[in-house]
Parts: C-alpha cells; structure tokens; sequence
C-alpha cells in the first residue's frame, strides 16, 4: 500500500511542477536565423538572473506561464540575455561578449529587465521596460497586436 500511495505523490508531483515548452537561445545572430527561417519575430529579454528582482519575478510569473509558453512557441525564437553578478554563475567568456554585444545594440541604458520584441530582421517593434504593468494575457494580447500591425 505504501508502495502505490508513493507512486500517486510522485505521479502528481510530475504532473505539477512547472515545464517550460520555450526553447531559449543565447546567440542572437542564430536566433535571428531561425527567426528569418520560421518567420517568427524575436523576443530579446534582458536580466540580471542572480540579483535582479523583477527579472527572476518576470521570468517565473510570466516567461513560465502557460498561455505565454504557448503564444511564444508558436510565434516568438526567445533569447536571453543574462547579466549575472555573483562568481559562481559567471557566463563563459564567450557568452559573455555575445551578451555585451547585444547590450551595446539593443540596452545602451543598461535597464533590467528590459524586453524588446523584434522582427525577424532585429528591428525593434515595442519594448517593455522593467517589469511589465499587466498580467500575463495582456502582454500576450499587446505582442500578437505589435505582430499583426508590424510591417
């Protein structure tokens, strides 16, 4: 009996946690190239993973949201651009050129988080900086609009 009461919390507990069906990638100049491939636009997020408040919030309360996960996964190539403070999780040295590449392009400020939508080209269509103001269905509403109006 203990057995299969186990195998429930565990079966529940798989069932529950939280997945994620987006893809992110770290290089932008792929992620333009399957964007340009699947005709999909770009969703250039910038954080601050290990000290950034709103960034982790925006990421657990929005990015891991379900209605989001699958409006991206059909419409957006997602990429991250982390900027972490602590030793421990420093970025690779190329990574981190990469990182500060698309920063001196698209982040001259230096603003976390900041989330800019983009075409498949790398214009820039919309930001949102800091964390946005709106629930989650409301972002996704404002971005399928920027991407039906965009020319």
């Amino acid at each position: 009996m203990k057995k299969k009461s186990l195998f429930s919390l565990l079966l529940v507990g798989l069932f529950c946690m939280p997945f994620s069906i987006i893809n992110w990638h770290y290089n932008f100049e792929e992620a333009k190239q399957i964007a340009q491939k699947e005709h999909k636009h770009i969703l250039l997020n910038f954080s601050g993973s290990d000290w950034c408040g709103p960034c982790i919030r925006l990421h657990k309360e929005i990015f891991e949201n379900v209605s989001f996960q699958e409006f991206a996964s059909k419409n957006l190539v997602m990429v991250n651009a982390d900027f972490p403070r602590l030793k421990k999780n420093q970025l690779p040295a190329a990574q981190q050129k990469i990182n500060d590449a698309i920063a001196e392009r698209y982040n001259s400020k230096g603003s976390f988080p900041l989330t800019l939508l983009l075409n498949e080209n790398g214009k820039v269509l919309k930001e949102w900086d800091g964390y946005p103001k709106v629930t989650t269905d409301a972002l996704v509403d404002d971005m399928q609009w920027v991407i039906d109006h965009a020319e």
